[in-house]
């Protein structure tokens, strides 16, 4: 994975729906539609948003701070929100 640091060139609060990108959510998604879609933008970086408001605004991220974040993810530094 390649590690992007700089700021992705899409602002942030972006109308989700406006990104010519292919939006994934999680195969733990349940039918009332409780998850967080992501998708890869060109030139780095990664948008979320709220799959059940898929024209507001989206979450701007480089690639460094997801992978920061899921690393935590991973560790069960996030557990307790849970």
């Amino acid at each position: 994975m390649r590690e992007e640091t700089a700021v992705p060139s899409v602002p942030n609060g972006v109308q989700a729906s406006s990104l010519e990108v292919r939006w994934t959510k999680s195969r733990h998604s349940n039918a009332e539609g409780n998850c967080v879609e992501v998708a890869s933008l060109t030139g780095g970086g990664v948008a979320m948003r709220n799959s059940r408001d898929p024209h507001g605004p989206a979450l701007i991220y480089t690639s460094a701070e997801v992978a920061a974040f899921l690393a935590g993810v991973k560790d069960g530094e996030f557990d307790d929100l849970m």
